[in-house]
């Protein structure tokens, strides 16, 4: 298996709110004609949103064995200022602010939201691995 993935599938409880949310954050759709599922092109995956009753039967379990797993996605910037931005931007957009912009343990600057279905998303700046020029991410950075 190739170290690499290729599609991120969340659970959502109402699609039409979860495709709302992750519009006002400036993302386009992939597929808007859809009604069953919201495709977003990332830049080297795919995000989809699917109703959380239908992921479970996809898997092959009932809503009640399949659960709520957890997960944290994350969203690096270039700099500690565009954490606090790209958070406010989350929250004008229906995020919840978990934890606010701030110096971290590890030595970069980061904050927490949780979107309207409540997938954590971490906004980070991490200055010992730099985002590339088209924002690609890579630990330890690009050289």
């Amino acid at each position: 298996m190739q170290q690499r993935v290729t599609m991120i599938g969340l659970g959502v409880a109402d699609l039409p709110r979860a495709r709302a949310f992750y519009a006002r954050l400036g993302w386009e759709e992939a597929q808007p004609d859809s009604t069953d599922i919201a495709f977003f092109n990332l830049q080297n995956a795919i995000l989809s949103l699917y109703p959380w009753d239908k992921l479970a039967e996809d898997v092959g379990l009932s809503p009640a064995e399949f659960g709520q797993p957890s997960a944290c996605l994350a969203y690096n910037v270039n700099s500690p200022a565009e954490v606090a931005e790209t958070l406010a931007e989350a929250e004008a957009a229906g995020a919840t602010i978990v934890k606010q912009a701030q110096d971290v343990f590890w030595g970069g600057h980061s904050g927490y939201f949780r979107d309207p279905d409540g997938h954590f998303w971490e906004v980070a700046y991490n200055p010992f691995s730099p985002l590339g020029p088209n924002g690609e991410a890579r630990v330890g950075g690009f050289q």
